[in-house]
C-alpha cells in the first residue's frame, strides 16, 4: 500500500496544488477554462496520440474490454437513474448518473495508470476513454435533454452523439493509430512539438482538475443533502470496479478471451474519481451543478485512499 501511495501522492497533490491556486486567486477564476481548453484541445490529444501511434491496434482496442466496460457503463447509469429518480428529476438523476459511470480518465487515469502499471496501461485506458465518450456520456446527455422541448431537428441522442465526436481526443487516438499502421514518420521538429505538448499534459491536466473543482464549488447555488451525493460517489469508486472485475471474470469462466492485464487496467480505471468536467457539462445544460460539483469532490478526495486501496489489492491479479 506505501509503494502504491508514493506513486499515486504527487498527482493527488498536483490535484490539491491547482486547487488552492484557483481559492488563492493565483489563478484567476477567468483563467480557468483557458487552462481547461489547453489541456482538452492541445496537450492531451498530443499525449493520447503518442500513445496511440506507439502500440499495435490490436493492443489499443481489445473487444471483450470494450464490451466488458460498456455493459458495465450501461448498468451503472440505468441503476443510477433508478436509484435516484424519487430524489431529483430525471435530468439531475441523468447527470448524477454519468459522474458515477464516468471517471477522469483522460485528465487522470491515463498518467496515473500509466505510472502505477507501466506504459502497457494504456490501451486499456484508452478503450475506456473511447467508450466513454462515445457511448456513457451521450447515453446520459440525451436522457437529461430527453423532456425538453426541441423543434424537427435532431433528436437529443444525435446531438449528443454529434457532441461527443466534435471531441479531440478520440480523433487524437484515431490519427494515432493510422499513424502506427501507416508507418508515417513525421519531420523532427514537428515530432519534437508533439513530444513537447504531450509531457505538458498530466502536471497541467491534474492542476486544472483541482481549479475545476474550485469553480464548480463557487458556481453553486443549491444546497445538497449528503444523501443526494455521497451514496453516488460510493457508486463510483466502489460498486463500478467491482462491476467491472466481476463482469471481466464471468467472462473469462465462460471462456472469454478477457485479458487479465487488461482487465486490471479497466478496474482501476473504474475506481477513478468522477470526470471533473462534468460540472462545466452540467453547468452548460441547466442541470444541478452543485450536486454534481459534490459528487466529484468527494469522489476526488476519497479515491487518494480508495483508488490507492484497489491498486494493491489488485496486483497479485497481476503476478497470475
Amino acid at each position: 500500500m506505501s509503494s502504491i501511495l508514493a506513486v499515486t501522492f504527487p498527482f493527488f497533490a498536483l490535484v490539491l496544488c491547482g486547487y488552492l491556486a484557483a481559492h488563492r486567486r493565483y489563478l484567476p477564476e477567468s483563467a480557468i477554462p483557458g487552462l481547461n481548453g489547453f489541456v482538452l484541445f492541445f496537450a492531451l490529444p498530443c499525449m493520447l496520440f503518442r500513445f496511440g501511434s506507439s502500440m499495435p491496434f490490436a493492443q489499443l482496442i481489445d473487444p471483450w474490454l470494450a464490451a466488458i466496460y460498456a455493459v458495465c457503463a450501461l448498468v451503472i447509469v440505468g441503476g443510477t437513474i433508478a436509484a435516484t429518480r424519487h430524489q431529483v428529476v430525471l435530468k439531475d438523476a441523468a447527470f448524477g448518473a454519468l459522474v458515477a459511470a464516468f471517471p477522469n480518465t483522460g485528465f487522470m487515469g491515463v498518467p496515473l495508470l500509466v505510472a502505477v502499471l507501466g506504459q502497457a496501461a494504456a490501451g486499456p485506458v484508452i478503450t475506456t476513454i473511447l467508450v466513454d465518450l462515445v457511448l456513457t456520456s451521450s447515453l446520459c446527455i440525451a436522457v437529461a435533454e430527453s423532456h425538453a422541448p426541441h423543434g424537427p431537428g435532431p433528436s437529443p441522442l444525435a446531438r449528443a452523439l454529434r457532441g461527443a465526436f466534435s471531441n479531440p481526443l478520440p480523433w487524437a487516438i484515431g490519427l494515432g493509430a493510422a499513424k502506427a499502421a501507416s508507418g508515417i514518420v513525421f519531420p523532427g521538429p514537428v515530432d519534437q512539438v508533439i513530444k513537447m505538448l504531450a509531457d505538458a499534459a498530466s502536471p497541467v491536466a491534474l492542476f486544472t482538475i483541482g481549479a475545476v473543482l474550485w469553480r464548480a464549488g463557487q458556481h453553486t447555488h443549491t444546497r445538497t443533502p449528503v444523501a443526494h451525493y455521497l451514496p453516488v460517489s460510493l457508486v463510483k469508486l466502489f460498486v463500478h470496479p467491482l462491476l467491472v472485475l466481476g463482469l471481466g471474470f464471468g467472462a473469462r469462466a465462460a471462456g472469454a478471451d478477457v485479458p487479465l492485464f487488461g482487465l486490471t487496467v479497466l478496474a482501476l480505471a473504474a475506481a477513478l474519481p468522477s470526470a471533473s468536467n462534468v460540472s462545466m457539462l452540467a453547468e452548460r445544460h441547466g442541470a444541478d451543478n452543485g450536486r454534481v460539483a459534490r459528487i466529484i469532490m468527494a469522489s476526488t478526495v476519497l479515491s487518494f485512499l480508495t483508488f490507492s486501496g484497489f491498486a494493491s489489492l489488485t496486483r497479485p491479479l497481476l503476478a497470475q
